[in-house]
């Protein structure tokens, strides 16, 4: 932790020294080489060091370096599209100074030489927003409906995206990426100090267990806030909506998309997504154990049945019956490949004909007052 604050301090004294230094000026030298050897002793115990840049948030791979809570250099970066950052192996002098210029560059908003700044030259750095894409991927980019005006969480959206990539590369969750994204919505669902619910319209059928992840969490929330529940509570049902479909990653693109009826033996991969989105949760942090089970018991139906089938029968967590409500509602207004998206109205009497067997009954009673309440008041505003 320690060596990894010493790398991003004599980093930013590095930008700074160029700020102020042309090139080839011997302080400029001698800052660039103190930031590398900083880098160089850092990759001795980290050989892959992974920095996020989050508003005042600096997260060292999964942990808050709280040392640095008051560094301005982690907004600088945010704001200049560099909310993250990943050294590989093998990082050299020349890369590390190509990347020192081109960050500068992003900061003071100068013009540089892509001639000599190919891909090539910095393989072995990354950096960009959440997700380290090398660049914004515009079908992410959403305009999001509200009850008096428009929020855009394209960000929030490449978060998850690219939560969901790391999960299938690396097995690992990040939580503190996962949470940003909860405080994002938080913060869109109190615009104008009046709870909204800022829904993300599906634009590619890939984009489905992205924007359906956020639109549950967003709901959930509204829900558990609606029926008088605490901060923290509201907080944490947010977190466990958006991770409840965490276990789809294991399922293979062509059966997740596919346009029509599921065989059988593609149900049966289907049905092991809460199974494995439970297990992925608990093994990454055991203090989800509520976002744990909510991935376990979203599909299990209040009169038991559902699946996984369990072996005895018992009820299910509060936050599983928000949930279920929320993913059911979202997903039957949601376009499919192989339906149409159902209008509100049909959705809300599927939901009220559910509530005992199906559905929570308070729960269901309540996201049906919540929601009418909503779209009566955005037919006014509209």
């Amino acid at each position: 932790m320690t060596e990894a604050v010493k790398f991003l301090t004599t980093f930013a004294q590095a930008l700074a020294t160029m700020s102020l230094y042309s090139e080839g000026h011997p302080a400029r030298a001698r800052g660039i080489e103190q930031a590398f050897e900083r880098l160089q002793v850092l990759q001795e115990t980290d050989p892959k060091p992974r920095f996020s840049f989050l508003g005042q948030d600096v997260v060292y791979g999964e942990m808050s370096l709280r040392e640095l809570g008051d560094w301005d250099w982690g907004t600088r970066l945010a704001n200049a599209g560099v909310q993250r950052v990943e050294f590989q192996k093998g990082t050299t002098r020349e890369e590390f100074e190509l990347f020192l210029d081109e960050v500068l560059a992003r900061i003071t908003l100068q013009a540089i030489d892509s001639t000599t700044r190919s891909p090539e030259k910095r393989s072995t750095i990354k950096f960009g927003a959440i997700g380290v894409k090398g660049g914004e991927d515009p079908k992410l980019v959403l305009p999001v409906p509200t009850t008096n005006f428009t929020y855009t969480l394209g960000e929030e959206a490449d978060t998850v995206e690219w939560m969901h990539r790391e999960v299938q590369e690396t097995g690992e969750l990040p939580l503190f990426e996962a949470e940003s994204v909860v405080r994002s919505l938080s913060l869109a669902m109190h615009g104008d100090r009046n709870i909204v619910m800022p829904l993300l319209q599906l634009k590619e059928f890939d984009q489905y267990t992205t924007t359906h992840s956020l639109n549950v969490s967003v709901l959930t929330m509204a829900l558990a806030e609606w029926m008088g529940m605490g901060p923290s509570d509201v907080r944490a049902f947010g977190v466990a909506g958006l991770l409840h479909d965490l276990g789809k990653v294991r399922i293979p693109k062509e059966v997740l998309t596919k346009p029509g009826k599921l065989t059988d033996e593609e149900w049966v991969i289907m049905r092991k997504h809460p199974i494995d989105g439970a297990k992925i949760i608990y093994e990454s942090d055991h203090n989800l154990d509520l976002a744990a089970a909510v991935a376990y018991e979203h599909h299990i139906m209040i009169n038991g049945q559902g699946y996984p089938r369990r072996h005895f029968e018992r009820g299910v967590h509060s936050a599983s019956k928000l949930v279920h409500v929320c993913d059911v509602y979202d997903a039957l207004r949601t376009n499919r490949p192989y339906r149409e998206a159902w209008e509100p109205e049909r959705v809300l009497k599927q939901i009220e004909q559910g509530a005992g067997p199906d559905f929570d009954l308070e729960a269901a009673t309540a996201f049906i007052g919540m929601m009418k309440q909503w779209e009566a008041r955005e037919a006014v505003v509209a």
